[in-house]
This record gives structure tokens, C-alpha cells and sequence, in this order.
């Protein structure tokens, strides 16, 4: 949308690690970590297969953490449990109870039903390195290679005021990499970093290519930098040379008064091509896994025709805004996925349902 993607390996020059380079070691590193042995299951082997992570599910755990409720998971072990009933390849989780023998459970499990298990932890801030060691050791016992991250919780356009609080966000994303990188390189597993509806994909490769860590990458989420007014298809193929993990998503749009309105919807019921996107994603790398990401909520509201959108967002150019609204009248939705309004019971049939339809269209439709 507007500009051309700057900072991605074609661009981006004179570092010691080359763009060849960083794809072989990745691809090494992925093909070694993949070695497991798998069943074959409608011609792929299952842990080829679609997966979920966890926040397809914010509802169900949610349910997992009230007392006494009839949820279907409570931990990461239930849930892979889960997963492998509806039919999914693996999953993406963070791991809780924290110790040692419950993590060996949970690689016992998943080898014995050739899945795949990737961590989810938090980075390190000041104070906090104990606590992220003991999370890669956990997903490490528990059988990941792979553990995803993200440095903001928010979005970018509601968190930051100014582009002096997001350039100041930057600074204390780049000291908890700087603590995290001896940790990841003692125990050798891959960080995964999230575009979080935070990182324009040239920031975030920026620092990828900084960082010159061959257990540094991106967790490259299809969908969300639609909302920084980024083309979906630039993003993947600027991003896909840097990827150690995904979320896969379909897309649906609408405008309103102050922008756009955004949101997850199964796969098959949104715009992307998700065909070419999982394409581009997997041609540096065939062994890439696929994550779900299938959010069930109300849409979210992209207010790029307000002042405050554009404080945090640096030199992004007025074209981009341009260009994503002519995305938006282009693919329209005439109705967006809403959960206000129905009952919490609704909600959690209505995420289930949504999760279960996006894992039938991957196998039918996208060889997953």
C-alpha cells in the first residue's frame, strides 16, 4: 500500500550476514529441528498440518481460568490434547505449570501423536532474564525449537502518543533482544518475533538484521499490518525470509467514519489469497510450520483518518493511506464477525465453530 517495503534483504546492504547466509542457517537449523518421526495423514505427515495458537482460543481460556467451570483445556498439555481431537498439526502456547517433569509431559504427548509443540514467553526486561531462561528450558524439555514473542501487548497507533514514545519503545525492544541473545544461544533455540500490529515490516527487519543471530527471526503474522496501512502480500514476502514461525488468519474490512474496521474471519471468508501468501512464506523455507491465529472479538477499529493515528507512525508517507483505503473499498465485507451481544455460551460455540472451519478450508483448500 504506497511505498515499497524499504529495509528488506534486497535492499539492505553491507552486513555480514547476507540474505543467503541467514536463509541457510535457518533452513538448516529448521530441517534438523524437524527430523521427528510423523504419521502420514490425508498425504502429509500430521505435524505438516495446520496448527492453532493459543490466542484462537482467548474465550476458552478465559472459561480455563474460572474455578470450578467445565472448560475444555486449563494448560498447555489439555490444549494440545484439544488440538489433536479437532485435527490440528500442532500448536503454539505458552507453558503452564512451570516445571520441569509437567514440560516432559507435554513432548511425550506430542511425539507420541507426531505433533509439534512451539513455546510462547514474554522477553526480558529489567530484573526479568531468571524468568525467561526458565521459559526457553521449559519449551525447550517440552520438545519446541521455536518460541514466539512479541514486544508490545497494544497496537501501536493506541499506545504510543507521539514518535517520540514508540522511538523510545524501540530502544527498550533492543536491550531485552540484547539480554535475551546469550540465553537463546546457550540453550540454541529460535526467538520468533511478532509484527504486533507494532513494527512496520522494514522496523522489524531492521533489527532482525542488527541483531545478525541466527536465533533471532519473525513470527510473521499475515494479517496484521494491514492495520499500519502495510499491503499484506509486501509484508509476507519482505518478511518471509526472516521467518522461524507464522500466524495464519484471513482478513475482512469495512470503513467507518475515523478509518477502517478490522478483523479476523475463518479462512476462505476473508480477502487475503492466502494461497499465495502461505506460497510466499514457505519458499525460503518449505518446512515452515503454519500457526492459527483465528481471533473471535469484535472488530477492531483502525482510525487512520484521526491525528492520533499518525503521531507514532514516523515518515510513513500519505500515499500508504491512500493505498489502504482503496484496499478497503475493494474488499469491503457487507457484514464483519461481532461477539457483542451474544452470551458468553454463544461466544464460546461461536469460537470453537470459527476454529474448526478454518482447519476444514486448510485441508481442503490449502493442502494443510
Amino acid at each position: 500500500m504506497g511505498r515499497r517495503i524499504e529495509g528488506s534483504v534486497e535492499n539492505v546492504t553491507g552486513r555480514p550476514m547476507t540474505r543467503r547466509k541467514f536463509i541457510s542457517v535457518a533452513a538448516a537449523t529448521t530441517a534438523s529441528a524437524f527430523a521427528a518421526p510423523a504419521v502420514m495423514r490425508q498425504g502429509r505427515r500430521r505435524d505438516e498440518q495446520l496448527g492453532i495458537g493459543m490466542h484462537s482460543y482467548g474465550a476458552h481460556w478465559k472459561l480455563a481460568g474460572q474455578n470450578g467451570s467445565k472448560a475444555p483445556f486449563r494448560d498447555a498439555l489439555s490444549f494440545l490434547e484439544y488440538a489433536r481431537d479437532i485435527g490440528a498439526g500442532g500448536v503454539q502456547v505458552t507453558i503452564a505449570p512451570k516445571n520441569m517433569e509437567f514440560a516432559r509431559r507435554i513432548r511425550a504427548r506430542a511425539e507420541s501423536c507426531a505433533m509439534y509443540f512451539e513455546g510462547q514467553l514474554s522477553m526480558p526486561k529489567d530484573g526479568g532474564l531468571e524468568q525467561f531462561e526458565l521459559d526457553v528450558r521449559l519449551a525447550k524439555e517440552a520438545g519446541a525449537t521455536v518460541l514466539r514473542t512479541a514486544f508490545l501487548s497494544g497496537r501501536r497507533y493506541e499506545t504510543f502518543d507521539s514518535e517520540e514514545g514508540f522511538r523510545q519503545f524501540r530502544e527498550q525492544s533492543w536491550k531485552s533482544l540484547t539480554m535475551a541473545e546469550p540465553v537463546l544461544k546457550r540453550h540454541r533455540m529460535r526467538l520468533a518475533i511478532e509484527n504486533h500490529k507494532d513494527w512496520h515490516a522494514a522496523e522489524l527487519i531492521e533489527m532482525l538484521r542488527k541483531a545478525q543471530n541466527e536465533f533471532v527471526g519473525a513470527c510473521v503474522d499475515i494479517g496484521n499490518n494491514i492495520a499500519l496501512l502495510e499491503d499484506p502480500v509486501e509484508v509476507v514476502t519482505a518478511l518471509a525470509p526472516f521467518a522461524f514461525s507464522t500466524h495464519i488468519k484471513d482478513m475482512a474490512v469495512q470503513e467507518y467514519e475515523d478509518g477502517f474496521l478490522l478483523s479476523e474471519a475463518p479462512l476462505g471468508e476473508g480477502f487475503l489469497d492466502l494461497k499465495r501468501i502461505i506460497g510466499i512464506l514457505r519458499r525460503p523455507n518449505p518446512a515452515l510450520r503454519m500457526n492459527l491465529e483465528m481471533i473471535t472479538r469484535d472488530p477492531l477499529k483502525i482510525p487512520c483518518l484521526t491525528p492520533k493515528y499518525w503521531k507514532p507512525m514516523g515518515t510513513l508517507p500519505a500515499q500508504s493511506l491512500a493505498d489502504a483505503l482503496k484496499l478497503v473499498r475493494a474488499n469491503a465485507s457487507k457484514r464483519l464477525p461481532q461477539t457483542t451481544g451474544l452470551s458468553f455460551a454463544e461466544q464460546l460455540k461461536l469460537e470453537d465453530d470459527n476454529v474448526r472451519r478454518s482447519l476444514e478450508y486448510a485441508r481442503t483448500k490449502l493442502d494443510l
